[in-house]
């Protein structure tokens, strides 16, 4: 079965060769808004000398127009853009989606919860038995084995011999890869910028996601927070039993090369900020460097006053196009240069915690 996020789960004396293999594996053109002016070319001294007795004369010409005219210099000024805050808090209620209880995953840590969203729009097989294992507790009294510097944090059974790991009691030992789907039947927002990992890329319901049109295929992208399924050396040895989290800078490679299954909306920090592993690719080489699982469970198996309510902007409206733009090109104080550009993987999708009977819009 799988090991790792690019490695398969192994004996002591291979592990360092499957780890090694699976860490290869595992983890349209928008207007020009910037507000500079134009570059004004350099005049020789005769020309500037012209160039500013012209300038005197429309001037003055000028100015009583202008001085008549308040409300028409006042619609000449650039529109100040929204800030991402300002763009969340002038929401409506129809931006926000509330995922489905059976898509939810509760990672129940002593340090508190993390919350994970499923996607079984991509991974349909290894969103259903990881459901069935949750169900069945598979993961309670297990641990965190993994904390890889700069690239992923990984759970499941810690032990290394067949014989010694926990049945999987209704779970499916063999799953098949789910690497890459159709793209038809995708609601599939795109992203103005062009992408040096994919043709085109954009958001499917809050997933960072990838898209070949002459291939007809999408996949899920290897963003911050992202949860994929540890395989081995084969495409089709992952079953969900050990997953992981992205915690270090987006690992695009892995893109069609692991099943990504869903992503951190919450206490994602949980796991970025444990201590990293000692051992070779950052697998902990003892019991006590690991951080215990209390349990995982699906949100639709918590009593509902113990859920956490959680909401997450939409990724198909145009006010989520305009939070696109207030990042792709920053017009806060600090930024003296807009960028024009922004990555997949830095694009936020925000969350926002819901109290009970509070009025979400």
């Amino acid at each position: 079965m799988a090991g790792c996020a690019g490695g398969a789960r192994s004996r002591p004396a291979q592990r360092s060769t499957r780890q090694t293999g699976q860490a290869r594996r595992a983890a349209p053109e928008s207007a020009d808004l910037r507000l500079e002016p134009p570059p004004v070319p350099i005049p020789t001294a005769l020309a500037r000398r012209h160039f500013l007795t012209a300038l005197a004369v429309a001037l003055a010409i000028a100015a009583p127009a202008a001085a008549q005219s308040p409300a028409a210099e006042a619609t000449s000024r650039p529109v100040q853009a929204r800030s991402m805050d300002e763009i969340i808090k002038a929401s409506a209620a129809t931006d926000w989606r509330t995922p489905a209880a059976e898509d939810i995953l509760y990672l129940e840590l002593e340090s508190g919860r993390v919350v994970i969203e499923l996607a079984p729009g991509f991974a349909p097989e290894h969103v259903a038995n990881i459901r069935t294992l949750a169900r069945g507790h598979y993961w309670d009294g297990m641990s965190i084995n993994r904390s890889h510097d700069n690239f992923v944090v990984q759970w499941g059974d810690p032990a290394e011999d067949d014989a010694d790991r926990k049945p999987l009691g209704e779970a499916r030992e063999k799953l098949p890869a789910e690497f890459v789907r159709q793209a038809s039947g995708l609601d599939f927002h795109r992203l103005p910028d062009p992408d040096g990992w994919a043709p085109q890329v954009g958001f499917v319901e809050g997933f960072p996601a990838a898209r070949h049109p002459d291939a007809g295929t999408a996949w899920l992208a290897h963003c911050y927070g992202m949860v994929g399924a540890g395989r081995g050396m084969e495409a089709d040895s992952s079953n969900g039993t050990e997953l992981y989290v992205v915690t270090g800078q987006s690992p695009r490679q892995l893109d069609r090369n692991i099943t990504l299954v869903g992503r951190v909306l919450q206490g994602i920090e949980r796991l970025s900020a444990l201590p990293r592993g000692t051992g070779p690719l950052g697998f902990y080489e003892t019991e006590a460097e690991r951080t215990p699982i209390k349990a995982i469970r699906l949100a639709a198996e918590v009593p509902e006053a113990d859920r956490t309510a959680l909401e997450v902007m939409r990724t198909d409206t145009p006010l989520f196009d305009e939070l696109v733009e207030a990042r792709r090109n920053r017009r806060d104080e600090f930024y003296k240069t807009p960028a024009g550009h922004i990555d997949l993987c830095n694009v936020p999708v925000p969350v926002r915690e819901v109290e009970e009977g509070e009025d979400a819009g």
